[in-house]
């Protein structure tokens, strides 16, 4: 593959038509094109911010069907494809693969979360990878699966031709330095906290993969920009502004919160699905102050 991961990728919300969780495709299109004109590296499709759990495998399809046909191929397009068995991770990557996706990011398996042991967890990755079309791109998500991936193992799997690298969203520092010891021309580490990114990109890692960007692209892009100039004190003042955007509207307050910043900067953002809720007053009064 030609282009190189790295940069920031924009996780994309799933945004739903009023009234109704039916799938609004055109304030979906929209954003992706908002996002592409911010100057961002590529598009996540399906993520935890674009409420992939909740989807159907149809959902899926339909939204990956129209970023396809607005991502330019010289900027990435990232499926997720996680799922709790490994038969269905696999059939979600094959038809990642068949409707265009470059690459795959995959939450590891963790309703069974005690039983993920390394052992189950690298039988995992490795039939995936094997069995993937396009490549595969680790996800450690501390926060929803409720274990982490050890640094042993990302090591050993970064090591499979087809593991092209991490989005590490746990925003802890001794493990992104863990992942970072594999990091190499083939495997490339990412961030997926933006609370953080200055200090990860400081640490080594090529770039993000920032819910923030996708209501905030500003900050996030100056943090990387201070950064590859090796300017430290503007890639920490960019950071300065992006961090609190990063931990109270995306950390705190989730999906709701990411919508709400959307419906602010003039985005399609609206509703999560349920049993996700809308924000309250408060929410909205706290996502508004924050973007003024």
């Amino acid at each position: 593959m030609s282009k190189v991961l790295g940069g920031i990728l924009a996780p994309v919300t799933t945004p739903f038509a009023a009234g109704s969780e039916a799938l609004d495709l055109d304030g979906f299109a929209a954003n992706l094109e908002a996002h592409l004109a911010d100057g961002l590296d590529g598009i996540v499709v399906a993520g935890s911010t674009g409420e992939a759990a909740l989807l159907t495998e149809e959902e899926r399809a339909s939204l990956l069907a129209v970023a396809r046909d607005r991502v330019p191929r010289d900027r990435w397009l990232v499926m997720g494809t996680g799922a709790e068995s490994t038969t269905q991770c696999i059939a979600r990557c094959v038809h990642a693969g068949s409707a265009g996706a470059d690459a795959v990011l995959v939450v590891a398996p963790h309703y069974y979360a005690n039983a993920m042991t390394v052992e189950a967890l690298r039988a995992h990755y490795q039939r995936v990878a094997d069995a993937a079309p396009v490549p595969v791109i680790l996800y450690n998500i501390p926060k929803y699966m409720h274990f982490a991936l050890s640094a042993a193992l990302v090591a050993e799997l970064a090591a499979h031709p087809n593991v092209i690298g991490i989005k590490d969203s746990s925003g802890d520092a001794a493990m992104l330095a863990g992942f970072l010891q594999a990091q190499g021309d083939a495997f490339t580490v990412l961030t997926g906290n933006g609370a953080v990114f200055h200090e990860a990109l400081v640490a080594g890692a090529r770039g993000g993969i920032l819910a923030v960007s996708t209501f905030a692209a500003a900050p996030a892009r100056a943090v990387l920009a201070a950064h590859r100039a090796g300017d430290v004190a503007a890639g920490s003042q960019a950071q300065a502004r992006l961090k609190p955007l990063a931990q109270e509207i995306v950390g705190q307050l989730g999906v709701p919160g990411v919508k709400a910043a959307l419906d602010v900067v003039g985005r399609a953002g609206g509703v999560p699905r349920l049993p996700l809720l809308p924000l309250d007053a408060a929410g909205r009064e706290t996502v508004e102050s924050l973007l003024v």
